[in-house]
């Protein structure tokens, strides 16, 4: 029952993050099966990011505001150049009007294989002070990879999930009106190269480096495929033999990575964020017994205005002064015993004894870990 009423004066907030928890706990079902390629991807068969500079046109008067962009003023004075319009010496300071018109850049992801002619969605943002894309078009603008090649080229007319108003001084604004995505806006121009048919292996990568999984791939692939099909080099890392024409081994990694293996036991892990209180526990988190004592320190000032009238006949002046008051409480901790706990909800429900806020449990927590009570590894983000 104290453990009860300590637990119904918690803020909501509070109740809620361990509700989640303690059902997410209920829900934990045992160790299951995974495939593959849930916990390894192919090394060499990756994205590629795309970038460029361009300039959205046709914008209802919410473009830069202001001649002083020297970059927009160069980019439409460049681009018009192109188009076979030359200004006149004074055209690029003064006479270029810049409020239809906005500077962006321009990013997108290049899939792996994408071959030429293939489209790709990119998202559009400006970088000058332009109020809102909402209406514009993006000019054609050329996508550059790392290597400072063009592999795509992007044009088209811009989609902005929000809206805004002003009148009267006063303005209205949903969501984010300064950028927004073009979806198949892109072309790819170039394909780039992948070592996926190169060799007489291909490696496996997994997503986080464990040994244990690392082992239950190769012995997966070697019960499957043959001993010796499979070699880990590291704890990240998974050589396979694999076969040299290209369709055959295509049809290869489609079933390597359908096989199953048996899903591992994750580290038990406390991830704490400091900036919004927040705690999340994985189901591998056990607590030891131990003794936790807490206590809140209330510090109170007030301040009470005086007044000082002078008498009469004395010239004197009124002076309002201040009476501070300071009071300091410290309210009594009492030690609570926290008994052994092997499985989340019982941690859980531990924690939610001591009758402490998300933010109190951030120094709990690590006293519970420094004294060696916490069977966790602690992780502050």
């Amino acid at each position: 029952m104290k453990a009860l009423s300590r637990l119904l004066k918690l803020r909501p907030a509070h109740i809620a993050f361990w509700a989640i928890a303690t059902g997410a706990a209920c829900l934990a079902l045992p160790a299951q099966a995974l495939r593959i390629k849930e916990v390894a991807a192919v090394q060499g068969v990756r994205s590629n990011q795309l970038t460029g500079y361009g300039l959205v046109v046709g914008l209802d008067g919410t473009g830069d505001q202001t001649t002083q962009m020297p970059y927009t003023k160069q980019a439409l004075a460049n681009y018009l150049q192109q188009m076979g319009i030359t200004l006149p010496a004074t055209g690029n300071s003064s006479q270029l009007q810049l409020k239809n018109v906005a500077a962006v850049i321009v990013t997108a992801e290049l899939p792996a294989f994408a071959q030429p002619g293939q489209m790709i969605d990119i998202n559009v943002s400006s970088m000058g002070n332009a109020k809102s894309l909402k209406g514009g078009t993006l000019v054609a603008t050329p996508l550059r990879g790392a290597d400072g090649e063009i592999y795509a080229l992007a044009q088209g007319n811009m989609v902005v999930g929000g809206a805004g108003a002003s009148q009267g001084g006063s303005k209205v604004q949903i969501n984010h009106l300064s950028a927004g995505r073009i979806p198949q806006g892109a072309q790819v121009e170039r394909a780039v190269p992948t070592p996926l048919n190169e060799g007489s292996t291909i490696q496996l990568g997994l997503n986080a480096t464990d040994f244990q999984t690392a082992d239950k791939v190769v012995r997966a692939i070697n019960q499957k495929l043959g001993q010796g099909t499979a070699t880990a080099l590291d704890g990240r890392t998974v050589e396979v033999n694999a076969p040299t024409q290209p369709g055959a081994r295509v049809r290869f990694i489609a079933q390597l990575e359908e096989l199953p293996i048996e899903a591992s036991t994750p580290a038990a892990k406390v991830v704490i964020n400091a900036r919004t209180g927040s705690i999340v526990l994985n189901q591998a988190v056990t607590l030891g017994a131990c003794a936790i004592a807490h206590g809140n320190l209330s510090i109170t000032i007030s301040s009470t205005p005086v007044i000082s009238q002078p008498n009469a006949l004395s010239r004197g002046e009124t002076v309002v002064a201040e009476k501070t008051s300071i009071q300091i409480r410290q309210e009594p901790g009492n030690i609570i015993r926290v008994p052994a706990s092997p499985q989340l909800t019982d941690v859980v429900r531990a924690l939610n004894a001591l009758g402490a806020t998300p933010q109190d449990l951030l120094a709990i927590l690590q006293a519970i870990k420094a004294a060696g009570a916490l069977n966790a590894e602690l992780e502050v983000i």
